[in-house]
């Protein structure tokens, strides 16, 4: 498996970090049925619906934990910064929506946001733009987050791409989006404190 010099430790630290704070003040999935965590009738995805862990995240999951399935993937078979290099873990909910939600991977944590970097490195949360089988309610109607939850998100991306493997990552996800011509919305940049549209209590 690829290599993190994230720890173990550090991991579950940015776990209990962000078991404190969630998009809205009530549960999300209740607007749209829980949309992310599932494919609800939709076979086509049925088998792509999942999550890859980071570099390094395995650590802190035990593979004889009966609510997530794993399986292990070549980089090479996927769209992966080229510096990525080896397996990674590719994760699947068995009963979604009903996971431990102290257990669920960063990247269930910090949706619907994804981190960005803008020119010469600047790093910034936008609306996520992954291609999925569902319509996120909080990005079509652009609702405002908590705005506990959007500087937490920040914190934790800003401390993850201290690694390499994540640097190249984010950096590649944001050169693949200026590619595809997606829409890239801002919703936090610290050097932006008029940046308030999808926010709570910045108005």
């Amino acid at each position: 498996m690829i290599k993190s010099i994230i720890r173990k430790d550090e991991y579950r630290a940015i776990y209990r970090f962000l078991d404190r704070v969630s998009p809205l003040d009530h549960d999300c999935g209740a607007m749209c049925g829980a949309a992310c965590c599932g494919t609800g009738d939709d076979r086509q995805w049925e088998e792509k619906m999942g999550i890859y862990l980071l570099p390094g995240e395995d650590k802190i999951h035990d593979r004889r934990d009966d609510w997530l399935s794993w399986s292990e993937e070549s980089t090479e078979d996927y769209v992966f910064p080229p510096s990525w290099k080896g397996k990674v873990f590719f994760v699947k909910c068995k009963d979604a929506p009903r996971c431990p939600r102290e257990k669920r991977p960063i990247q269930c944590r910090t949706f619907p946001l994804a981190p960005h970097f803008l020119d010469e490195g600047h790093l910034v949360l936008i609306w996520s733009t992954g291609s999925v089988p569902y319509e996120c309610p909080l990005i079509k109607e652009g609702v405002k987050l908590e705005r506990d939850f959007v500087r937490a998100t920040y914190t934790v991306w800003k401390h993850l791409v201290r690694d390499p493997l994540i640097l190249d990552l984010v950096e590649w996800d944001s050169i693949e989006r200026e590619k595809e011509g997606s829409e890239v919305i801002l919703v936090y940049d610290p050097l932006r404190p008029d940046l308030n549209e999808y926010i709570k209590g910045e108005d």
